[in-house]
């Protein structure tokens, strides 16, 4: 399959973040605190000139992982049409290895339940208890050293 991934900004997540994770809400629930902060970097995977993924990292550390210098995921998606591809593993791969690049040691997440599966798969391990996210529901916080 032919794709890119590149550096997007902020609002260009938006379109995937909403039928994804906010499916049925306002478009207003897409967008994060820190979303454009200087830390904050998203990246867009592309097929063809169609955005069909994306991911954010945000500069952010979570007080059960005691690295000082941390990374957040958040709101990773892929569109359904195009889920079951391999995508995700190629845009967070992507991710990861600049932040490695960068020296950041670690990376976490708040993984949905159904999620937790693929994260394992891609290194990352279950820290803490599960959680509930208002209006989303049960998460867990994952973590996999870079």
């Amino acid at each position: 399959m032919n794709y890119t991934i590149k550096t997007i900004n902020a609002s260009e997540t938006y379109g995937v973040r909403q039928p994804v994770l906010r499916d049925g809400k306002p478009i207003e629930t897409c967008m994060f605190d820190g979303d454009n902060l200087q830390t904050t970097f998203h990246l867009g995977l592309y097929i063809t000139n169609e955005l069909v993924g994306i991911c954010s990292f945000f500069k952010n550390n979570h007080p059960l992982i005691a690295n000082a210098s941390q990374y957040q995921l958040r709101g990773m998606a892929i569109l359904d049409a195009y889920q079951g591809l391999g995508l995700g593993t190629l845009i967070l791969s992507h991710g990861e290895t600049l932040l490695k690049q960068q020296g950041i040691p670690v990376i976490w997440c708040n993984a949905r339940v159904k999620a937790t599966e693929f994260y394992n798969k891609m290194g990352y391990k279950i820290i803490g208890e599960p959680f509930d996210i208002k209006d989303i529901g049960l998460h867990y916080c994952m973590y996999k050293p870079l």
